[in-house]
C-alpha cells in the first residue's frame, strides 16, 4: 500500500499568475475543470488569441501524445497544460522547439531538486521512466494582420506527480512520478514552469535552438549508447547517440563510422 498524501490544492489561474516572475505575468492563465484535450481547444481558438495564453486542466478525457498516442491520467495525479505562443519566425524555423521546451523543463525540475534526463525529442525521464512529455502543434492564423505572429505554437505538456496504481497497470510501460512535486502548491508549482518556458520561448525566438544545444546534450539520456530508430514500428536506423545539432537532430555514429542526422517527426528512440 502507497503512503497517504497530502490533500490537493486547487489550481486558480489568479494565484498562479500572482506567483509568476514578471515575463511569464504577459501569459493569459485559464484553469477548466475538465475538457478533451488542452491542445484542441487551444488550436480552435488561434484566431482570437491575442497573446501568449495557458490553459490547465485538472482532468483531460482525450489527452494526446505524439504520433496519435493517448496520454492517460487521474485527477490530481498530473499536471496538464497546453502553452499557446505567436512567433514571428516561419514554420520551418520551430523544428527544435520541442527540445528547447525540454531543456526548460529539465532546468526547472532541477531547482526543484528533481533530477531528470532528456529522451530525444520529447520526453523528460527520470531514473529511466517517463516523467513528463511534450506535445508541440503550430498552426498560421487563417487571417493575419500586419506585425502579428506568423505561426502560433501550441505546447502540450503532460507532468506525473502522482501515479495511482490503477493508472499505471492501464498505461502498461514503466512510468515516473515525482512524490517531492506532489508535495508543493500546484500554483507555485504551475508558476515555475510558466517562468521557465516564458525564458526559454523569448530565447528561442531570438536564437532559435542553437542556444539550447550544449544544455539538451548535457541532460542527454542516451549519451553514447546503442540507440534503435523506429518509424511505425519499423527499425530505419541504429548506431550510437552522440547528441543533437543545432537543428535539434539526433546524431547517430552508425557502423560504418559515419554520422547520421535523424530528423524527429513521428520516430521513436529506443535504446539497445
Amino acid at each position: 500500500m502507497r503512503p497517504m498524501t497530502s490533500p490537493i490544492s486547487p489550481l486558480i489561474a489568479t494565484q498562479i499568475s500572482a506567483h509568476c516572475s514578471a515575463l511569464a505575468r504577459s501569459i493569459a492563465v485559464e484553469v477548466v475543470p475538465e475538457t478533451g484535450s488542452t491542445n484542441v481547444d487551444l488550436l480552435a481558438r488561434l484566431d482570437t488569441l491575442t497573446v501568449p495564453t495557458l490553459l490547465i486542466a485538472e482532468k483531460q478525457t482525450a489527452g494526446r501524445g505524439r504520433a496519435g498516442r493517448s496520454w492517460l491520467s487521474a485527477p490530481g495525479s498530473a499536471l496538464t497544460f497546453s502553452l499557446a505562443w505567436p512567433f514571428a519566425l516561419e514554420q520551418q524555423a520551430l523544428l527544435g522547439l520541442p527540445l528547447a521546451v525540454g531543456v526548460a523543463l529539465a532546468q526547472a525540475l532541477a531547482v526543484l531538486d528533481v533530477a531528470v534526463q532528456l529522451k530525444w525529442p520529447n520526453d523528460v525521464l527520470k531514473e529511466g521512466k517517463k516523467l513528463a512529455g511534450v506535445l508541440i502543434e503550430t498552426a498560421q492564423p487563417s487571417v493575419r494582420a500586419a506585425g502579428s505572429a506568423r505561426v502560433w505554437a501550441v505546447i502540450g505538456i503532460g507532468l506525473n506527480l502522482r501515479m495511482p496504481e490503477e493508472l499505471e497497470q492501464q498505461i502498461n510501460r514503466p512510468v515516473a512520478d515525482a512524490a517531492w512535486l506532489a508535495q508543493m502548491d500546484r500554483n507555485k508549482l504551475l508558476a515555475k514552469l510558466m517562468d521557465a518556458l516564458a525564458v526559454c520561448l523569448h530565447q528561442f525566438a531570438h536564437t532559435g535552438f542553437a542556444a539550447f544545444v550544449a544544455n539538451w546534450n548535457h541532460f542527454h539520456a542516451y549519451a553514447g549508447q546503442q540507440v534503435t530508430i523506429l518509424d511505425q514500428g519499423q527499425i530505419v536506423q541504429q548506431g550510437c547517440a552522440l547528441g543533437v545539432d543545432q537543428s535539434g537532430c539526433l546524431l547517430l555514429r552508425n557502423a560504418l563510422g559515419g554520422i547520421v542526422p535523424v530528423i524527429a517527426g513521428d520516430v521513436s528512440l529506443r535504446p539497445v
